[in-house]
């Protein structure tokens, strides 16, 4: 659904018990040396999140993290959740090990108000709330990941409420390109991965595969039942891109991916419980740039996701999502004008659907943007209108504005309003209510940034209030003494993220902190598993031929429910080591150790993380 040429360029332990974390000397520590993530890009790399076509970084209005391949290569990390854990404004939490339920909340927002995309695929989920099922998106066919932050709907439709995530798998480039990697760890963790990737004349292509299994360890620590074994996973994927320049300015792309996962879980005293997820995305890409000054693109992709289980009986659930595509863009002396026509077609296949097992339902829109830069100053306008099948009409619009006021600093300022329709499940399962109406939100923000070569800054403060929130309620309305989907919340979201890089001497230091408050409207209290403070602190460093890495994450204490005001799960401080070595020509190693500390904490209510692992890898590169 992207340009793909456009990357040419190439255990219960608080913080310190969590009343112990003051924001005002943080503050201090940040401000007088604030780095972002040591995989943030440089600022004349091109993104296509923030507009949907390829833009200067240095020129974006939004807010926009960019991990790139060599720093997730690097990083060790076994799961792609624990590399958005340290993503400035993203928190996460897994009932248990890789493999088992995850929810990322971006600015304090809900899994399912932030949209997810794989080369330009759409992927979502139709099941209870929603969201993109993170456990399925294999870490090791990615090579880069773009992080949007902030009200997109004029961009993206329903979902974009709280930004984006955009994913993008290996490209072959001129040449052949093979690799192989195996690995161990704690655990009895084992993982393997094969490909290659190149290019001659018009074609260019890559090929990617993966297996991991673990067995694991005890993830639930209490509740009710408690069946005490581990709970291991097993997880396959494969992806694949092929391009074709069909001419000078016309190109073709296909990409797809697959990936099945089997994971245990807990849910009676006895038997190994198993949920098995498979997804699988594909998409055809075609772009044509007819004149330096415009450009046209067509998509057609496909995602579906499904998700298996076995206790009593057995459950299961599919989604199957289409997405088609029209995009225009001119660019001219008095600004870049943009015209898009999308649609967008859902369906679900769930055994627990009222009147029959498959609900469907379509949306279509229209998109208008414009932007443009004038001496210091840059305005970006986007407006979009869909039409779903159930709800009618929904209109959404962004303006922001931006003023490089001095060299090296950019102020900027945004509004926009954004969507979610409630999902297939929560409308028409056997606790769904079908007059729900859509989730819609407010967004207001302000932004300031340095930068200077390697160094950089931003501080970024936001407000965004939520109407219509759909909440699983017991005892209220039609529910009676059950539980059912209703719109009873409201929510406002609130906080600054500061972040930024320095280096001093040979050492690379990047650094996050998050101030936010997601609060019940009703209530005042805090949204559940968020915390109000969270950061993140590293450097890096190479030394006799290794590059040596240590990061610090920490968090204050987060309430498990909505309802708890007084029981809480506490603060935590994380730290983590990691180094490599190119060992010969061809062959890199890489070691990394996860909760060095072996902290004992909880990020969900009877379930624990794992403590303190160890994960061996070598990687041959021919190249």
């Amino acid at each position: 659904m992207f340009p793909m040429n456009v990357f040419e360029q190439r255990r219960q332990r608080a913080w310190m018990p969590a009343m112990a974390w003051r924001p005002v000397p943080l503050a201090v520590v940040c401000l007088a040396g604030l780095v972002a993530p040591v995989a943030a890009a440089a600022l004349d790399e091109v993104v296509v999140s923030a507009t949907r076509s390829e833009q200067r970084l240095s020129e974006v209005l939004a807010d926009v993290t960019v991990l790139d391949g060599e720093a997730l290569e690097r990083s060790g990390a076994l799961a792609l959740e624990d590399v958005m854990a340290k993503v400035p404004g993203i928190q996460i939490t897994r009932n248990g090990g890789p493999g088992a339920d995850t929810d990322l909340f971006m600015r304090g927002a809900n899994k399912q108000h932030t949209a997810v995309y794989v080369d330009g695929i759409r992927i979502d989920a139709q099941n209870g709330s929603g969201g993109t099922p993170w456990e399925t998106l294999p870490l090791e066919s990615i090579e880069r990941i773009e992080v949007l932050r902030g009200a997109a709907g004029a961009l993206y439709g329903s979902d974009a409420m709280a930004g984006t995530v955009q994913i993008f798998t290996r490209r072959g480039e001129t040449g052949f390109k093979p690799h192989v990697s195996v690995g161990t760890g704690s655990y009895g963790t084992k993982k393997g991965t094969a490909g290659f990737s190149g290019g001659q004349g018009a074609w260019d292509y890559a090929l990617g595969l993966s297996y991991a299994d673990s067995e694991g360890f005890d993830a639930k620590t209490g509740g009710t039942p408690r069946n005490v074994d581990k709970d291991g996973y097993v997880r396959k994927s494969a992806n694949a891109r092929v391009g074709l320049q069909l001419s000078a300015g016309q190109r073709l792309d296909v990409t797809a991916l697959t990936s099945d996962s089997n994971a245990g879980y807990d849910s009676r005293a006895q038997g190994n419980d198993r949920a098995v997820r498979t997804l699988d995305a594909y998409g055809l890409n075609w772009q044509g740039d007819w004149t330096p000054a415009w450009r046209t693109r067509v998509a057609v992709s496909q995602s579906r996701h499904g998700y298996d289980t076995w206790t009593a009986t057995h459950y299961r659930t599919e989604t199957l999502l289409r997405n088609y595509l029209v995009h225009n863009e001119w660019r001219s002396r008095v600004g870049t004008f943009s015209v898009l026509a999308e649609r967008r077609e859902d369906s679900l296949e769930n055994t627990l659907l009222v009147g029959g097992h498959e609900r469907s339902r379509h949306q279509n829109a229209l998109g208008l943007g414009y932007g443009l830069h004038w001496q210091q100053h840059a305005v970006q306008l986007k407006l979009r209108h869909d039409r779903d099948s159930d709800f009618g009409g929904k209109n959404t619009a962004t303006l922001a504005y931006g003023w490089d006021f001095a060299t090296h600093w950019k102020a900027t300022a945004s509004v926009g309003t954004g969507f979610k329709v409630p999902t297939l499940f929560q409308r028409f399962s056997k606790n769904g209510d079908s007059s729900l109406k859509p989730e819609e939100s407010r967004n207001m923000e302000l932004g300031l940034r340095w930068s200077d070569k390697d160094l950089s800054f931003s501080a970024t403060a936001y407000r965004s209030k939520v109407d219509n929130l759909v909440s699983y309620e017991k005892g209220l309305g039609s529910c009676g003494e059950n539980y059912c989907y209703m719109n009873v919340d409201r929510a406002q979201l609130e906080g600054i993220t500061l972040a930024g890089k320095w280096r001093t001497g040979m050492l690379k230091w990047y650094a996050s902190v998050d101030f936010q408050n997601p609060h019940d409207m009703d209530n005042g209290r805090l949204l559940k598993r968020r915390s109000k403070r969270f950061a993140t602190l590293g450097v890096e460093t190479t030394l006799a031929g290794w590059t040596l890495g240590s990061e610090l994450q920490a968090a204050s204490r987060r309430f498990n429910d909505d309802a708890e005001a007084v029981k809480s799960l506490g603060g935590y401080t994380l730290v983590n080591l990691s180094a490599s070595r190119q060992l010969a020509r061809d062959f890199t190693l890489t070691a990394r150790i996860d909760n060095a500390l072996d902290r004992d904490y909880t990020l969900v209510k009877d379930y624990a993380p794992a403590g303190r692992t160890l994960w061996l890898g070598v990687k041959w590169m021919p190249w």
